[in-house]
């Protein structure tokens, strides 16, 4: 069964990228909606995980506010992926036309002077669209991390994909990806995370939104190893075409503590910017996952407790999501994007000395 899932995954995800490409950017962006508003109505557990999530974001929300809430957010994450299977046809000025991002000097005057920089963001908007920003109009290539996926056949296209738009992309498998992006971070150049959710289990605990949640320890490890700036990004739509973003203020490494000391505030300080840009715009957060630790209660089919190993892979067995999702919940998968590296990978690369 999980084979014919695979398959089925695979081919959807496919097909997409074949079809949607090639339609108008109005039909694509109005069959984005209808897939959306399809998906909402269906109430599956990616939806329900949606609501709940955002039930925390917004506590004063009403049901019907939460109900307007999770719709806006199935059509802004179905907008994010209509606008991904069409990027690699984007020219440079369409690209420039579609992204307007603020406070861009952190990152240039970084890079300028020869630093490495870490961009952090949250899963927002179109972070897909953000790093061919950088790529193409920026003219900087950059480093990121990508979950591995099955089948490995919708990794490779979700990889080929990728480097299609000018980005290198690692497996985020041990500690072997940490070491490359020392490595790359040591020569001055840029890597990009999305590190709103640890993939780890061993992440980092930060309060969000007045709950305990874990995030990837590696931005702020990396910052401390390689001397890198870390600049955590926001991303937002609004009622126009246009996706705004900004680069927010450097999170600093403190002065002095361990490192565990050290990478827990630098995580929380990551974690109190994403909350902010999440606070504003929640329709706008795709995580259709479990997040907070007293979410991942111990699961009674499996007896395992999900967040640690073994007992949900970014979500898509038991939250709906991921590639089976793809085929039983009408919703794809956030999970498939880049993302942070965790504390066992950090640690690992450290120890060799990466």
């Amino acid at each position: 069964m999980s084979t014919l899932k695979d398959r089925l995954s695979d081919g959807l995800y496919g097909a997409g990228w074949a079809t949607v490409k090639k339609l108008p950017e109005p039909v694509a962006a109005g069959l984005g909606r209808r897939i959306a508003d399809f998906a909402w109505k269906r109430r599956g557990k990616s939806v329900l995980r949606l609501e709940a999530n955002l039930a925390r974001v917004v506590p004063d929300a009403t049901p019907e506010r939460l109900a307007e809430l999770s719709k806006a957010g199935m059509r802004s994450y179905m907008r994010y992926w209509m606008e991904s299977f069409r990027l690699p046809t984007w020219s440079k000025e369409r690209v420039e036309r579609g992204i307007d991002i603020k406070d861009v000097h952190h990152l240039r005057e970084a890079l300028a002077s020869g630093r490495g920089v870490v961009l952090a963001l949250p899963h927002l908007a179109n972070w897909d669209l953000a790093g061919v920003w950088v790529t193409r109009s920026l003219g900087v290539p950059f480093t990121t991390v990508a979950e591995r996926l099955k089948p490995e056949t919708l990794y490779d296209r979700f990889v080929a994909y990728r480097e299609s738009l000018g980005m290198e992309v690692l497996p985020h498998v041990g500690g072997s990806a940490f070491g490359t992006l020392a490595r790359r971070l040591r020569a001055g150049g840029l890597v990009c995370l999305v590190a709103d959710r640890d993939l780890s289990a061993s992440g980092t605990e930060v309060t969000f939104f007045g709950d305990t949640a874990r995030m990837p320890a590696g931005p702020a490890i990396l910052a401390q190893q390689t001397g890198a700036l870390l600049l955590p990004v926001t991303l937002w739509y609004d009622d126009t075409p246009v996706m705004k973003g900004r680069i927010h203020g450097p999170v600093d490494v403190p002065e002095s503590g361990t490192r565990a000391e050290k990478t827990s505030v630098m995580t929380q300080a990551l974690a109190d910017v994403f909350a902010g840009g999440i606070a504003d715009h929640p329709e706008d957060w795709h995580m259709l996952q479990r997040l907070w630790l007293s979410d991942l209660e111990e699961r009674p089919d499996t007896g395992a407790v999900a967040g640690t190993p073994g007992a949900e892979t970014a979500g898509a067995a038991t939250d709906g999501v991921g590639t089976a999702g793809a085929a039983t919940d009408g919703v794809g998968t956030a999970g498939a994007a880049t993302d942070g590296v965790g504390t066992a990978g950090a640690e690992r690369g450290g120890e060799r000395g990466e």
